[in-house]
């Protein structure tokens, strides 16, 4: 049987996985919470993930198709790139283990060299994913860095404002 057929027979199976080795990569109590609350409200990191998993993972089986992929991607990653608990490799690493998934849920067929083939040429369309995830992360990160910039060059004029320190500028220049 060829591994494009295993992989959408054992769909649900591999994607629950990846959402709980996932959901493992936080700390301890974090990801026991996640497990635990369903709510979406109390929950949006779990349920972040566990509504874009699956697609992803769909996009990987079928034609990888930038635009979805990166629709996908990015409202996991703009969470993660605003959480001080993860460093980048974390943040976007979560792709990676996918293949140990993978691995774990065909390990029978893995004694097969045809399979084996077919399992490392899926394995650089995850690794592809994951330089598609990293770009996205780096945007979010950009993104954090561009408004705590603006809110500290607005809160600094702010202060000039209240101490006096700035006047309006007429628009036929400062007068002499």
């Amino acid at each position: 049987m060829r591994l494009d057929n295993l992989l959408e027979q054992s769909k649900d199976v591999i994607v629950k996985q990846w959402l709980v080795s996932a959901i493992d990569n936080y700390p301890a109590d974090s990801a026991k919470f996640m497990k635990r609350q369903k709510d979406p409200f109390a929950n949006p990191v779990g349920n972040t993930l566990s509504v874009n998993l699956g697609p992803l993972f769909d996009e990987l089986l079928n034609k990888m198709d930038y635009e979805s992929i990166t629709s996908y991607l990015y409202p996991i990653l703009r969470i993660r790139a605003v959480q001080p608990i993860l460093s980048t490799s974390q943040s976007t690493g979560f792709i990676f283990l996918l293949k140990k998934v993978i691995r774990e849920v065909l390990k029978k067929e893995l004694s097969d060299p045809d399979f084996l083939k077919e399992l490392l040429h899926f394995e650089s369309k995850i690794d592809e994913l994951t330089l598609i995830a990293f770009d996205v992360y780096l945007k979010c990160r950009e993104k954090v860095y561009e408004i705590k910039a603006n809110e500290e060059r607005n809160r600094t004029f702010r202060a000039f404002e209240r101490a006096g320190l700035l006047t309006e500028i007429s628009a036929d220049g400062p007068s002499l």
